[in-house]
């Protein structure tokens, strides 16, 4: 992951309402959440949504008439290896320590 792509995402995920809406779905499993379910203003719900679309953290779906958002694992986990992949490489007795791939 490109290091412009992980502090766009984690900044997005630094908003209170937008981590409160993106655990909610990564909750919610693969079959994702109506965005009406999610416990947030309609007033701002829109725009948070439209925020972590735009990041890539979670997509949208329509189904009939409900509009259903989805969190994006495989970019979940991409993210979270990021921010681990060079942990203690800079400890010389770390046995764990691997470089980034």
């Amino acid at each position: 992951m490109k290091l412009d792509d992980a502090a766009a995402r984690l900044e997005a995920l630094g908003n209170t309402t937008r981590l409160t809406i993106y655990r909610a779905l990564v909750r919610a499993g693969h079959a994702g959440m109506p965005v009406g379910r999610l416990k947030v203003p309609a007033s701002t719900l829109s725009h948070h949504v439209k925020t972590l679309v735009a990041v890539g953290l979670i997509s949208q779906m329509r189904e009939g008439t409900t509009l259903v958002c989805h969190a994006e694992y495989d970019v979940m986990r991409s993210l979270l290896g990021f921010l681990v992949s060079e942990c203690c490489v800079e400890e010389r007795d770390c046995g764990t320590a691997r470089p980034a791939a």
